[in-house]
């Protein structure tokens, strides 16, 4: 077991020492994109900037703290914003995403050490993959929701086939990314209920609370985090990590 003298303050979690294991040890780590990659939630960007803000963050809000079903959520969430290819793209060009403090520089730790960078997202592959391409991660590598339009553009519905277009689908998509990869420990990062569902597959949930603290979110996690730096130290000192 690791050296845990990562600073002087006590860090929060069920299995704080297990989880840092995990992370020094994964060859591969999932994170969630909103409120983890990114500071906002995206889905709740893209409703402000059709008009639906309010109602849409209610249902958002519902989904990650599990008291709604995420399929239903999501139906509600589409139905109610009807986005427009073009009016996604635009949305992406006027209110661009932000990277959470530490994020980028933990993907450039991670894979400089030979670990594998997964996407792993309740949100719009439309919205995500260009984040990826940002951090250099293989769109491959991205598992998120597929808006489909119809031949001017216009919404017609999602793709239910995505993993994660339904509840549980973060741990069926883990599933899939560890099965066709062959990871011997694989990590899960997120800030929603969705998220701490994935362990298992993952063999540890660590919670990220530096966007927002969600209490059902922090009872469960193996190590709550609220700076992506202590991970970063985890991973430059502990980490072994698979030959690149």
């Amino acid at each position: 077991m690791l050296d845990l003298r990562v600073s002087n303050r006590e860090f929060e979690g069920v299995a704080v020492p297990a989880a840092m294991e995990a992370l020094a040890q994964a060859d591969a780590v999932c994170f969630d994109v909103d409120s983890t990659v990114v500071t906002e939630e995206g889905i709740d960007v893209l409703a402000a900037h059709l008009g639906v803000g309010q109602q849409v963050a209610d249902l958002t809000a519902s989904a990650m703290s599990g008291t709604t079903k995420f399929e239903d959520a999501l139906a509600a969430r589409l139905s109610l914003m009807q986005p427009s290819k073009k009016s996604i793209l635009k949305c992406i060009e006027e209110l661009p995403l932000e990277f959470s403090p530490g994020l980028e520089d933990l993907v450039d730790t991670l894979r400089n050490r030979g670990t594998d960078v997964f996407l792993v997202s309740g949100g719009f592959r439309i919205m995500i993959e260009p984040l990826a391409i940002h951090l250099g991660i293989p769109i491959d590598r991205v598992y998120a929701n597929t808006i489909n339009f119809g031949k001017t553009g216009e919404y017609v519905g999602f793709d239910s086939n995505e993993p994660t277009s339904a509840d549980g689908g973060k741990p069926r998509a883990l599933r899939m990314i560890k099965e066709k990869g062959g990871y011997d420990k694989m990590v899960m990062v997120g800030d929603g209920a969705t998220d701490a569902q994935a362990r298992p597959p993952a063999d540890a949930f660590l919670g990220y609370g530096g966007v927002i603290v969600r209490e059902s979110v922090r009872s469960q996690s193996d190590w709550f985090v609220y700076d992506f730096k202590d991970m970063i130290y985890v991973v430059k000192n502990f980490g072994k990590g698979k030959n690149p």
